[in-house]
């Protein structure tokens, strides 16, 4: 077993977002970044196009995916389209409504908080109306849930 760092507690996670192209994000809570590659793996359609920044790990999605790569300290999209400028306006956003909205996040339930930054992210261009009645409506629809019940008790 490694020897524990001054400070660290072992409780730090780290969200990994998979976002379709016109389409969802999908957010997974995990200990370390480089457990994104076997997610990618999984949840990537056969054929799919993948872009990632440059770190290394990610490396490992060329045997599996056409990967395109995008070094952020020269820039941050190109002429053909090559980006990850939708992925990122998630992680912009979540971490304003961390610091923002909740001043912290118990890594018990950061997997809520990166599921509801990606619902904000699909649906910020409806009105705050619609939203509202969406979220009652399926608020109503749900069954009763175990991890959420007696929350406020």
């Amino acid at each position: 077993m490694p020897a524990r760092r001054r400070g660290f507690s072992g409780t730090r996670r780290v969200v990994i977002a998979i976002r379709e192209r016109l389409g969802r994000t999908l957010t997974f809570v995990r200990q370390y970044e480089h457990e994104g590659v076997d997610l990618a793996k999984q949840m990537g359609a056969n054929g799919a196009r993948m872009y990632a920044d440059e770190a290394t790990h990610w490396d490992l999605l060329n045997a599996f995916f056409p990967t395109e790569r995008i070094n952020h300290s020269e820039d941050y999209s190109d002429l053909n389209g090559k980006h990850t400028n939708w992925v990122e306006s998630y992680f912009s956003r979540l971490h304003r409504m961390v610091r923002g909205q909740h001043h912290g996040v118990s890594h018990r339930y950061l997997h809520q908080y990166a599921a509801n930054a990606a619902w904000c992210e699909h649906h910020r261009r409806r009105d705050n109306g619609t939203n509202a009645f969406t979220l009652v409506g399926d608020a109503v629809l749900s069954p009763v849930s175990r991890a959420w019940c007696g929350y406020w008790q």
